[in-house]
């Protein structure tokens, strides 16, 4: 696929900088958060904890330095372009190594590009990391339209399979016209419809998490391991299910909230770093660093997308559960901690010819276990290059 555009299709350099106007009103808003009260002895089944948030958002407020990180971020070239009428941005680094395979890697919901920050360096670079140059990638990290620098969406009609149309036209854009695709949460289901749109192209989908959803009929779960059982259970418990609810009825709603209090926003991402990420971690910061979660964080507050970014979950609700086209590209499939994925469900609409299962990371692979991921990602690719 590759789709006829009149637009502006310049590709513009692009520097992250926030006004310091905005960090000044971030601390004064943290610091005059009115805050709820909660209840004693009931943890985290209500919700976050207002003890666990104060401490957090008093971090926020007075030990994180948006600038350091916004230095390091901007190490990273990025750019923007403009693709259907939106603004994209992307980070756009490409490897030493002339015949690196083209990548393009998508975050999900409640991530960002900040999700990759650890994982570029050793994807674009091996060499300089320890690996097989021959294992290198040029990498392309874009920000999902409503999401961070691509944001807010002016218009309605960002859904998945949109998204999935834009990011074939910025790989032709870039001028790749063969590459891969890989991608967790929302960034897996955009990664596999990639797969699906543009087959000519796409080499081959790497995935971490869960692809497809289960029927409901009866002997479904017969044959499964008991983890895959124990997935298979989870799809259907509602505990946690709210947020995506309500980002997928009133988004707006919610926006008004998260716009307009930081700590909203912070309570409202950092209750899924404790819910997603590896099982094994007590706190959201001993699974990925304090500071990365906070950069994400910040990302979506000083760019006011919190409510933009939730309607990606309205557009694509009428998706949900639905059936697809069976996709032929190849396909892999890293299953973390805490993830769904069942190959039984993932190979009836996918092509899945890698399977792999970790005892350690999460939700959130590329914060959490890179060097995992990256060894995956490697290691399924090589075949395809």
């Amino acid at each position: 696929m590759r789709a006829m555009n009149t637009e502006d299709t310049d590709i513009r350099p692009f520097r992250a900088a926030v006004p310091q106007a905005d960090l000044d009103d971030l601390r004064e808003r943290l610091a005059r958060t009115r805050w709820a009260g909660g209840l004693d002895g009931v943890g985290w089944d209500h919700g976050v904890p207002t003890g666990y948030l104060r401490t957090l958002a008093d971090y926020w407020r007075t030990g994180y330095d948006w600038r350091r990180h916004e230095a390091e971020l901007n190490t990273f070239p990025q750019f923007t372009t403009s693709v259907d009428g939106q603004n994209i941005h992307f980070l756009h680094v490409r490897s030493p190594e002339p015949d690196a395979l083209p990548l393009i890697i998508t975050h999900g919901w409640p991530g960002s590009v900040v999700e990759f920050l650890d994982v570029i360096g050793p994807l674009t670079d091996p060499r300089a990391h320890g690996g097989d140059p021959a294992d290198a990638f040029h990498v392309v990290a874009p920000s999902i339209p409503g999401f961070g620098f691509s944001g807010p969406t002016g218009e309605p009609g960002w859904d998945i399979s949109r998204v999935t149309r834009a990011w074939a036209v910025l790989m032709s854009r870039l001028g790749y016209e063969r590459y891969a695709a890989q991608g967790g949460d929302t960034g897996s289901a955009v990664s596999a419809e990639l797969g699906r749109l543009d087959p000519e192209h796409v080499v081959a989908v790497h995935v971490n998490g869960a692809l497809g959803f289960p029927t409901g009929e009866p002997g479904e779960a017969e044959g499964l391991t008991p983890a895959e059982r124990d997935r298979l259970a989870r799809y259907t418990d509602q505990e946690g299910t709210g947020y995506a609810l309500l980002q997928a009825t009133r988004p707006q709603t919610l926006a008004h909230g998260l716009h307009d209090s930081p700590a909203g926003q912070l309570a409202w991402i950092v209750e899924k770093f404790k819910e997603w990420t590896d099982p094994a971690a007590e706190l959201p910061e001993d699974a990925v660093d304090l500071d990365r979660l906070l950069t994400n964080v910040s990302l979506y507050w000083f760019t006011g997308t919190a409510g933009s970014a939730a309607r990606l979950y309205k557009e694509s609700a009428a998706t949900w559960g639905g059936t697809a086209d069976r996709s032929t590209t190849p396909t892999g499939v890293a299953v973390f901690p805490g993830d769904l994925g069942i190959r039984r469900i993932a190979e009836r609409e996918n092509n899945v010819v890698h399977w792999s299962e970790f005892d350690r990371g999460g939700h959130f692979a590329a914060m959490e276990a890179p060097d995992l991921l990256i060894g995956d990602l490697r290691a399924f690719f090589r075949r395809f290059r």
